[in-house]
């Protein structure tokens, strides 16, 4: 076999380390951008965060702080009252024509002045709540308390010894969010014995559970009734104890310590059977029980904690809507022209150390400047699609998810010129303010559903009306997926009854048996 050369011509698509960083920027959340933004601000000295006040507007906040407060003395002071009224009016025609007019397109960013999604202007005040009627009742919010605070506050006015009140502590810690007990007292017992649950001898086992118990029962003497309890079963009957005593209560105790199933299955007669109840007994304590609060904590759960920060905003512009990139999770970066500068005027020989150290820095302010471009890039892109998205649902800005129409990935990226996958990673864990609620960016996308005119129905507001439907149906005779079924093909849309159940199930409706009231 002899050697030979042989060409051949083909042709590959390479990325770039640049074009990979955009698509990887692309398709994280605002969460993992922000991660990702504080890592490069750590690893890249040439990239820093933008001041949020440029010299201009620190010195224009601190004149209008001055005047006001020139005001409040002025205020305080019947005898010039005059004076600093007329030198205040003067001071403020100078400073909104000299100063105010140049900030103008910066006052959102500054947080002077900003326009909410339904176009009213906000100033945000910056004065101190010093009377009660400038009291803001909302700020109450950010310091709701903890349920374990709440506990706390509880027993202060109890005369608990010190180990009674270190056992409680001990339970309080052991709670989850909707106030049960995490573990069973025997786990927490044997957690707390000195030297481990195996060195420790049976009386002091005994001891420590013995102490746990009393203090179990101090802790479910408190406020919200049903906190401690170690399933669904014991917060029902601790809530129900707090009943008047009849006869209803103690069916409806029987009915949450041993019949829980046949109540959700909704099975009268075997309820009726196992407690030696009447009907009408039976549907009292069902009444009864749907009255209790099934998790104590619920009210002391951070909602805040679930807020999801949307992307883009919805705006009403004329007869159309417009998508405004959202300014609390833009993030402002900037090259440090400082070390940028220093590192032009500093030019080495080639071949000397400082050359090979030159340029590696010239690399790394090369890559912030890629990272700063793709960031803006990232958000360009996600302001096109979202527009784009808008264009196509105007209707359900107007009247709701049920005028939800038909929309694949396809046609966005056709119409925007982009790749499917690059819309598929910006409607990923993005989100969209909406007049109806924030949503994700792929909730606007939906398979459609043929109708007898020839046209097509997003399933979306397929599943829209299967919920007016049911919200709208007998409780005694609720419907069954079959009935949903013919009752859509009325309407001209054509679905199987196996599709009602999917989207019934995705909506989180229980089937039409345990929908039926008792």
């Amino acid at each position: 076999m002899k050697p030979s050369l042989q060409f051949r011509l083909s042709q590959h698509m390479a990325l770039t380390p640049q074009l990979q960083q955009s698509i990887r920027l692309l398709q994280l959340s605002t969460l993992e951008l922000h991660q990702e933004i504080e890592q490069m601000l750590e690893q890249n000295p040439f990239l820093e965060p933008e001041e949020d006040f440029a010299p201009l507007d620190v010195a224009a906040a601190a004149e209008f702080e001055r005047q006001r407060n020139d005001r409040q003395s002025s205020e305080d002071s019947p005898a010039s009252e005059g004076e600093g009224s007329a030198s205040g009016d003067g001071e403020s025609t100078a400073l909104d024509s000299a100063d105010l007019g140049t900030t103008e397109r910066d006052d959102w960013e500054n947080g002077t002045e900003r326009d909410d999604f339904d176009g009213i202007s906000e100033t945000p005040s910056r004065q101190s709540n010093d009377g009660d009627d400038d009291f803001d009742p909302m700020s109450r919010n950010t310091a709701a308390i903890s349920l374990q605070d709440h506990l706390r506050q509880q027993l202060m006015g109890t005369r608990l010894s010190d180990e009674d009140m270190a056992a409680v502590e001990v339970l309080i810690e052991s709670l989850n969010e909707d106030g049960y007990l995490a573990d069973p007292l025997e786990e927490i017992a044997a957690s707390l014995l000195p030297g481990g649950p195996d060195e420790a001898d049976e009386d002091t086992r005994d001891e420590v559970l013995s102490r746990l118990k009393c203090a179990l029962g101090w802790l479910q003497s408190l406020e919200p009734v049903g906190v401690g309890a170690a399933n669904l079963s014991d917060c029902l009957v601790l809530q129900l104890r707090t009943q008047p005593a009849s006869r209803v209560r103690d069916v409806a105790i029987d009915i949450c310590r041993h019949h829980l199933e046949l109540l959700a299955r909704r099975d009268t007669r075997k309820l009726m059977s196992a407690t030696s109840a009447s009907e009408g007994e039976v549907k009292q304590a069902q009444g009864l029980i749907v009255q209790l609060e099934p998790k104590p904590g619920r009210a002391f759960t951070r909602a805040e904690a679930n807020i999801i920060v949307p992307d883009v905003i919805v705006q009403k512009s004329g007869r159309g809507w417009k998508v405004v990139l959202n300014p609390d999770v833009m993030p402002k970066l900037r090259i440090n022209d400082l070390y940028a500068q220093a590192l032009r005027a500093s030019r080495s020989p080639r071949g000397t150390a400082a050359s090979e150290g030159h340029t590696a820095m010239s690399s790394r302010l090369q890559e912030a400047r890629w990272f700063v471009k793709n960031i803006q890039q990232r958000f360009d892109t996600i302001l096109r699609v979202s527009q784009a998205i808008v264009d196509r649902q105007k209707n359900f800005f107007t009247h709701g998810e049920i005028a939800m129409k038909p929309l694949v990935l396809r046609e966005i990226a056709d119409e925007l010129g982009l790749h499917e996958s690059t819309i598929s990673r910006v409607t990923t864990a993005k989100y969209m303010n909406t007049p109806f609620g924030t949503f994700e960016l792929k909730y606007f996308f939906g398979s459609s559903l043929n109708t007898e005119a020839g046209g097509n129905a997003s399933s979306t507001a397929v599943r829209a009306l299967i919920k007016q439907l049911v919200s709208a149906e007998d409780a005694k005779k609720p419907l069954s997926d079959s009935q949903l079924a013919s009752m859509l093909e009325e309407q001209g849309i054509q679905v199987a009854r196996r599709t009602v159940a999917k989207y019934r199930e995705a909506l989180k409706i229980a089937p039409a048996n345990l929908r039926k009231a008792l």
